[in-house]
């Protein structure tokens, strides 16, 4: 047999894979994690900790239930959270936690300044993306002005999936796809670094190699097949970021498909026809070479249901508390009794792009119960999920294709909801496992050993969520997005 290995970095947890060149799964694993939060707008992990021995954690425990041997792996593909910005020595030690992606609002005078010195149409023009919390380029200024010694010591910034290759190849490398995500360092239309709009950011030459997420960045060192019990030759991929392998594992392949990641955030990924450029969304080259994704996702989204089981919920056994929860919110109908939620919790990225929103319950009275509050709450992350699938049709970009995948697939509610409040079908596939899968398929096919479209094999569909035609949600869309426009000063003016 031949086998196949994924590995994804999750904001809370990693997540593996051992599959075989046909699809089957041998073996998961998983291993959980924090997100570290030093002060408020900040996000970390740890990449000793969180990526490198979560990793070898996973991969060993793999092999130990598969009892697969070592050298019949054949190739290796990771993906995680990103885009992160990790600076490391000459000798590839981390200098600092991992600073990650959108959710870590550190550098908003960064991106304010950065904007407003090469202007937002060249910005976008070039880059294909507005500056906001995502960018990493803003990051690494702040990282140059607040930790000039660290900054002085750095020999690469590395993003959390370039890092684990680098452990497990010693080559630095970055696939284009998450490389998109560092500008303005980062020309979508050369498809290569550039300093000629900030050169005051970082020398070029402190980036890393940009490959294609389908070709072999190196091969596993002796001391990498040592710590992860791989055998030292493995071919490794140049990887991506998860919620691309994720998009991959359901089969997001010709323009018009699109990805809806239900997990700690949403994520949504659109494969397009061609580029698009618009503040609000983000863009990258997809995967492969020659074509193109638009991107866009909420700060806060699963994250919510563990907060309120956390601390809204608290008398519930935890193993019991969502399907209870569950059948409360059921009890509730369509509108939660009048009840809306925005869930601006930590802050929000597309499409409004403002770190200082802040989460809220509007409309509460002496009636209204737990359940009223809990279907709010998924409500309120379907209306801003509609408001991302909204901004997409407004630019001619509304799918043909919508395939859900993540956790979040197993919350009826939550699914049912999301195509009630947008107005879209939502296709679900056998295996939801997530970004590992779409890894290990992604090694498969860096190879040879399967074409793209045997995902459709690997993972064919199991249902398809139906949008009722009688649900009317537009008057609470148009008093969600008031709510938000009519609140927003006092929430930046609230800190």
């Amino acid at each position: 047999m031949a086998y196949t290995l994924g590995i994804d970095i999750g904001t809370y947890e990693t997540k593996g894979v051992l599959v075989d060149t046909a699809g089957t799964v041998h073996a998961q694993a998983s291993r959980g994690h924090q997100m570290l939060v030093p002060q408020p707008g900040w996000a970390e992990h740890r990449p000793e900790e969180d990526w490198w021995g979560d990793f070898v954690f996973v991969c060993r425990a793999l092999l130990q239930d598969s009892g697969v041997d070592p050298a019949e792996i054949k190739a290796v593909a990771c993906s995680a959270i990103g885009p992160c910005m990790l600076p490391v020595n000459a000798s590839g030690a981390p200098l600092m936690n991992g600073v990650l992606y959108g959710v870590d609002g550190r550098a908003e005078a960064e991106v304010q300044e950065l904007t407003n010195r090469i202007g937002e149409d060249t910005i976008i023009s070039r880059c294909g993306n507005a500056l906001t919390s995502q960018s990493v380029g803003p990051k690494i200024l702040w990282l140059k002005r607040n930790c000039p010694e660290l900054y002085a010591e750095t020999s690469h910034i590395l993003t959390s999936t370039s890092f684990l290759v680098q452990r497990l190849t010693g080559e630095v490398v970055i696939d284009h796809y998450t490389a998109a995500n560092f500008s303005p360092l980062y020309d979508v239309k050369t498809q290569s670094w550039v300093d000629d709009l900030a050169d005051d950011i970082l020398p070029l030459d402190k980036l890393p190699r940009l490959l294609w997420s389908d070709e072999i960045a190196g091969h596993v060192t002796p001391t990498a097949a040592k710590a992860a019990g791989l055998a030292p030759g493995t071919p490794v991929t140049a990887g991506t970021i998860d919620a691309a392998a994720e998009a991959l594992s359901v089969g997001v392949d010709q323009p018009g498909d699109m990805m809806m990641m239900y997990g700690s955030t949403i994520f949504i990924i659109l494969r397009a026809q061609s580029q698009v450029s618009d503040p609000r969304i983000w863009y990258a080259p997809w995967l492969f070479e020659g074509e193109h994704a638009s991107m866009a996702g909420l700060a806060t989204s699963g994250t919510l249901t563990h907060w309120f089981r956390d601390h809204i919920a608290r008398d519930l056994d935890p193993a019991q508390a969502f399907p209870t929860l569950a059948n409360e919110a059921a009890a509730s109908p369509p509108g939660a009794n009048g009840l809306l939620m925005l869930p601006y919790f930590s802050g929000e990225r597309t499409p409004i792009h403002d770190i200082h929103a802040k989460g809220m319950l509007f409309g509460l009275n002496l009636t209204h119960t737990r359940g009223d509050m809990y279907r709010a709450l998924i409500e309120g992350i379907a209306h801003g999920t509609r408001h991302v699938t909204d901004t997409f049709a407004e630019l001619g970009q509304s799918p043909k294709r919508l395939l859900a995948v993540g956790g979040g697939t197993k919350n009826a509610l939550w699914l049912q909801a999301t195509s009630d409040i947008t107005g879209i079908d939502q296709i679900v596939c056998e295996k939801t496992v997530g970004a590992s899968y779409g890894d290990a398929f992604l090694a498969a096919l860096a190879i040879g050993a399967v074409r793209r479209q045997d995902i459709s094999m690997w993972n064919p569909t199991d249902r398809t969520i139906t949008a009722n035609p009688t649900a009317d949600y537009d008057t609470a869309h148009a008093l969600f997005l008031r709510l938000y426009e009519q609140t927003k000063d006092i929430a930046r003016d609230i800190g």
